[in-house]
């Protein structure tokens, strides 16, 4: 399994202070919910980043950039927006796109071996 200090070396180049920043802001922390008065017992997470973080969003995108190549690599363009992913191919009628079967088994896979989870309700391939 790829850990998210390797992803941000091999990919971003990050190394020394900046990496140990990135990994401890995202590995081994505890977090809680706290409303009005009242406050959960906290919880231990092994990695992650806190939901609301100002980091969040930019994270989440060096997190899933290597999605892009991975769909790319089968020639077929993807448009992402937020954590919304939309795939485009195409074929001539009649024909089926071997590729575009191919792509979804390796977008499958990636998310997987990542740790996210693919919501097949939303898939639609038209």
């Amino acid at each position: 399994m790829v850990s998210a200090a390797n992803t941000l070396t091999d990919n971003y180049f990050f190394d020394g202070v900046v990496l140990q920043w990135f990994v401890s802001y995202s590995d081994h922390h505890t977090q809680f919910v706290r409303f009005r008065d009242s406050k959960s017992t906290p919880a231990m997470f092994d990695f992650g980043v806190p939901q609301g973080s100002v980091l969040g969003p930019l994270l989440f995108l060096l997190y899933t950039a290597d999605l892009v190549m991975v769909i790319q690599s089968y020639y077929i363009q993807p448009h992402l927006y937020a954590d919304d992913t939309h795939i485009y191919g195409f074929c001539q009628p009649g024909a089926t796109s071997s590729g575009m079967s191919e792509c979804f088994s390796a977008v499958a896979d990636w998310i997987s071996f990542n740790r996210l989870q693919l919501n097949a309700t939303k898939m639609d391939i038209l």
